[in-house]
């Protein structure tokens, strides 16, 4: 082999070298995108508003919120400012509000973020009532939901609070603190 064959042969692997090294660093660059875009949101709402009807079009839920963003890799909805509201016939509405929640791709499950507060209008016999907690999940399906953190349930002129707490906001309503509860009554003469 010559020396000019010889420097081209050199200069060809220098080149396919070089090549190769830069498609390792742009399919490197590329993949971080990728992963990136997983996890960014594929939707977005200011003034989400869903609303879901039961099967004879009266109204069964209804969730408000400040901004949404949706995630398609786990369906999840995340949300500002939610505020769900819970109906039934000749009910009044169970109210439920927070700073923040996600809405599991099911759309079933909601767990609400940081403070928490429940209020139910009085209407016929039951008489208003508001609860003061944190960190709520709540199943849409059974009206079910439950949390761990502190809880105070105000129904005036009477006050319980406690640890943990369990609600059924459909009929018949439970509601169930599940330990260190104290509780404060007023006698009507």
């Amino acid at each position: 082999m010559s020396v000019l064959h010889e420097i081209r042969f050199y200069l060809l692997i220098a080149i396919v070298a070089l090549l190769s090294w830069w498609l390792a660093q742009t399919n490197q660059a590329l993949q971080a995108t990728v992963k990136l875009a997983e996890n960014s949101p594929d939707l977005f709402s200011k003034g989400y508003y869903k609303l879901r009807m039961d099967v004879d079009g009266l109204p069964k839920s209804e969730l408000v919120a400040d901004n949404m963003q949706h995630y398609s890799k786990d369906g999840s909805s995340h949300l500002q400012k939610p505020v769900m509201s819970l109906y039934k016939p000749n009910q009044a509405p169970w109210v439920i509000q927070s700073e923040t929640g996600i809405m599991a791709g099911d759309g079933d499950n909601l767990q609400l973020n940081g403070k928490v507060f429940i209020s139910r209008d009085a209407y016929g016999k039951n008489s208003a009532l508001s609860i003061d907690t944190a960190d709520l999940r709540v199943k849409l399906s059974t009206h079910f939901a439950e949390t761990l953190a502190s809880t105070e349930i105000i129904s005036p002129p009477n006050k319980t609070s406690g640890k943990g707490m369990e609600v059924t906001f459909d009929s018949p309503i439970h509601l169930k603190l599940l330990s260190t509860v104290k509780g404060r009554y007023e006698l009507n003469k």
